[in-house]
């Protein structure tokens, strides 16, 4: 064998070594994507779903329940098409055909939940929050056009102006029962002021009022419970009114 085939034969087998390795890194990265994007999908599918099932039920519309079952089932095909033996994940899909197929009859069971303090606001706002990033994404992969989230995150802002309404409302009015005019004169407070600082205030013009109402009746509390008490007379007011009753007597007998 000539040295040309021998080495024409060592470039070859070098050749295939390399091709080898290329396609196991090939391989290996496919998989590994794979698996990134069956994370990223999971991980969206539910988040839609906490929130169409955790969002309190006065926030909660059937034009936002449809929105978000549309969502979670868009993603929710995607997810099977790379965990085509998800048994669990094939009945949820299946009750979300059912429940957009209802269009604007769709059931909404997400019960109202009281905001009586700071962490329960906390977590609603957490909600929202996951919701504005969940419309956004969905933008931005076209899910979502462009017009309808745009409207949807507005209806965020106005949510979460609901929240905070709700909240210092709340918080004043269980100030108020506790006997703290003061605590609940400065919630008041602070539901105007953010009230007032929307750019479309007039929209909670009647929410806004409300709160000043209440304002008002706190801060009639405070001024009252500052008043001085009325003391009963003391036995040296006493002592000084005879006193002076007596030189009054003493000055009249001597003139």
């Amino acid at each position: 064998m000539s040295p040309i085939v021998i080495t024409a034969l060592i470039v070859a087998g070098i050749v295939v070594l390399f091709s080898i390795a290329y396609i196991n890194h090939m391989v290996e990265n496919s998989k590994l994507e794979k698996a990134r994007l069956k994370a990223d999908l999971s991980d969206r599918v539910r988040r839609a779903r906490d929130v169409s099932e955790s969002m309190p039920g006065q926030l909660m519309s059937p034009a936002l329940k449809l929105m978000l079952s549309r969502l979670e089932l868009q993603l929710g095909d995607r997810l099977l098409q790379l965990d085509k033996q998800n048994s669990n994940l094939r009945t949820r899909l299946a009750e979300l055909r059912e429940m957009v197929a209802k269009g604007d009859d769709i059931p909404v069971r997400n019960p109202p939940q009281q905001i009586l303090n700071e962490a329960k606001a906390k977590d609603v706002r957490f909600i929202l929050e996951n919701l504005h990033g969940q419309i956004t994404r969905a933008a931005q992969e076209h899910v979502l056009q462009a017009a309808e989230a745009k409207r949807w995150l507005g209806e965020i802002r106005h949510m979460l102006v609901q929240l905070h309404f709700e909240f210092f409302s709340n918080l004043g009015q269980h100030s108020m029962q506790q006997g703290q005019p003061g605590q609940a004169r400065l919630a008041y407070e602070r539901g105007v002021q953010y009230l007032r600082k929307q750019p479309d205030a007039g929209r909670y013009k009647a929410q806004l009022q409300q709160l000043e109402e209440s304002l008002a009746r706190a801060n009639a509390v405070v001024l009252e419970k500052a008043k001085p008490a009325v003391t009963e007379t003391s036995e040296l007011d006493e002592g000084l009114k005879s006193l002076g009753e007596d030189d009054w007597k003493k000055k009249n007998i001597y003139d």
